[in-house]
């Protein structure tokens, strides 16, 4: 490693922050705009596919030309898939694939392809959700973005990445602190000032976008929460509970329906993802009422008197049609159709509390919201992004206390039954899959940056005690606003970030590497 590239670096450094901002709010205009173009065009199909079903539930003859027709979209999905693999499902964990550097992608194809892609599939009324696809299109904007401008602007690519991933969320869910908040703790995992920036300035650029075109509403109103009581808390901890095992048997059954899928080897891609609409087509004929991610079902259950059994079949139906989705590999998401589950779940628990306990039914939209945040956190492993998130959402700020309850007690439930994060999973399986395409980096640099935490095994020790990763450079200590020479001499203290140069292609080795030295 050369001395000279080093100093280029330093210098090109000072100066990222401004970029960062600049990219970033360029990155919120066009993520904006694209997500609010693919909320309208969802809308505007469901209503047009609902008609289409109705239609069809008049005659046997209707309902054989819904379902061929609907088996076709399918089957013109399953060919986008199949030309353009990382399309298929979330996108989530390609994002978080590409922004380590195991995954290379091809930026303008997954964005052309996973928005046509996730428009039919959830226009037509698959049980997914727009918003993984959401961060997958705002990850591939900001790649886009970050290429375009690389000459003149030079930043790594992979803040951009963030950024856009930031602003998709944003977008989706009219929620600019969740996105935030999810594309550092759960894309990036690096609270950096660098990665902070560009993602703040896209996510609330996107917000301004989002909010101009579709209103200034939260995602899901929930205007009559009023703050639950101290003495029935206690129930809040089995709600936690609960939502921490059921949790952890969606992640199961995740992973065994992508399983089961992928058996059928000599299956073509095509064919596969034919299935999913072909239910779909059934579902809209008979039942239209459960078609869709379920944001309308959210809604419904807040307003309407279940019973125990109803919630509990409606929770199996919906739970089934979402594994034979997303294990079809159809471009779509878990976000939304989870969060609907975790409402059922809460309102289960609402309606036993009011029946049997004596609990005010005022209080069954509370637990509604609660279940939400619970079953985020023991599937995502993300609390942080689970509590803002169901406060953003729901547009009230008044329930963070029992919130922040229920995700801890489902969170340690998860942890006690060693479930692991899905999207870290899922790109594990994915990388398996396709492996890791990153050969082209071997002889590229990147700047990585590591926060000390009180506690770590670096903390109040002296550079040269530490037995660093080989080819790995540190080239600066941020220590405030100090720029400190990295000499041997030089005593690490908790809040140091560290500066360090490393080739791309090891770069998720040495974030590895170097988390066990700097985080607790």
């Amino acid at each position: 490693m050369e001395e000279e590239n080093i100093k280029e670096i330093l210098i090109q450094r000072n100066y990222m922050k401004f970029r960062l901002i600049i990219q970033g709010i360029i990155i919120g205009l066009i993520t904006g705009a694209v997500i609010v173009l693919n909320r309208i065009i969802i809308s505007k199909l469901n209503i047009l596919f609902i008609s289409f079903y109705s239609w069809g539930n008049k005659k046997i003859i209707n309902s054989l030309l819904v379902i061929i027709v609907v088996a076709l979209l399918g089957f013109l999905v399953g060919l986008m898939v199949k030309r353009e693999g990382m399309i298929s499902g979330s996108g989530i964990p390609q994002v978080k694939g590409r922004v380590i550097n195991k995954l290379k992608l091809n930026w303008f194809r997954i964005l052309i392809y996973k928005f046509i892609g996730g428009v039919i599939a959830l226009g037509a009324g698959l049980t997914l959700g727009r918003e993984g696809p959401s961060v997958q299109i705002g990850a591939s904007i900001g790649e886009g973005v970050a290429d375009k401008n690389y000459k003149k602007y030079p930043v790594k690519k992979e803040f951009l990445i963030t950024a856009g991933a930031s602003a998709g969320l944003s977008a989706a869910f009219n929620s600019p602190l969740s996105g935030i908040i999810f594309a550092l703790e759960e894309i990036h995992r690096n609270f950096s000032p660098l990665v902070l920036l560009p993602a703040m300035a896209a996510a609330i650029t996107a917000d301004f976008i989002s909010k101009n075109f579709l209103g200034m509403e939260p995602s899901l109103n929930f205007s009559e929460i009023t703050a639950i009581p101290l003495k029935y808390y206690w129930i809040l901890i089995m709600l936690g509970i609960l939502t921490g095992v059921m949790g952890v048997i969606f992640s199961r059954g995740i992973y065994l329906f992508q399983d089961i899928y992928s058996r059928f080897k000599k299956v073509p891609q095509e064919v596969k993802t034919i299935l999913p609409f072909i239910i779909t087509a059934i579902i809209g004929l008979s039942f239209p009422v459960l078609l869709g991610g379920g944001h309308e079902l959210i809604l419904e259950l807040t307003t309407s008197n279940n019973s125990i059994l109803f919630l509990i079949i409606l929770y199996l139906v919906k739970f089934v049609l979402l594994l034979i989705c997303f294990g079809s590999g159809v471009p779509g998401g878990i976000f939304l159709p989870m969060l609907l589950l975790g409402s059922i779940l809460g309102n289960i628990v609402g309606v036993f509390s009011t029946e049997v306990l004596g609990v005010s039914s005022t209080f069954i939209i509370n637990f509604i919201a609660l279940g939400m945040a619970g079953y985020f956190a023991a599937v995502v492993k993300a609390p942080i992004t689970g509590i803002v998130l169901i406060m953003e959402m729901t547009g009230s700020f008044s329930h963070l206390l029992s919130l922040s309850v229920v995700v801890i007690i489902s969170y340690m439930t998860s942890e006690l039954l060693r479930n692991e994060p899905i999207y870290e999973v899922l790109l594990e399986r994915l990388l398996k899959k396709v492996g890791i395409q990153n050969e082209e980096n071997k002889n590229k640099k990147t700047i990585l940056e590591f926060v000390v935490e009180m506690g770590s095994l670096v903390e109040g020790k002296y550079i040269n005690e530490i037995n660093w990763p080989k080819d790995c450079l540190l080239v600066s200590i941020k220590r405030g606003e100090k720029e400190i020479i990295p000499r041997g001499s030089v005593k690490l203290v908790s809040g140091d970030y560290i500066v360090a140069l490393v080739n791309i292609d090891k770069s998720s080795f040495m974030i590895e590497e170097i988390n066990k030295l700097t985080l607790v």
